[in-house]
């Protein structure tokens, strides 16, 4: 098992940047197997976004804003 994989929903905010575009939930870095399924997010016109299922917020920041 990869040690270096995140816990998914357990930080409740991320920062994310354009590299990380398209964005979903769970993130690939996240452990999948106590999570909901993967679900894909819009965040480029907002800057900002919550995943309908855990609640999770996701807030892009870098260039291109």
């Amino acid at each position: 098992m990869n040690n270096n994989l995140l816990m998914s929903n357990v930080q409740r905010t991320h920062s994310v940047t354009h590299e990380d575009l398209p964005l979903s939930c769970p993130m690939p870095e996240m452990q999948l197997w106590n999570s909901h399924p993967r679900v894909f997010l819009s965040i480029q016109s907002e800057g900002e976004v919550k995943c309908p299922y855990c609640g999770t917020e996701y807030i892009l920041v870098g260039k291109g804003l």
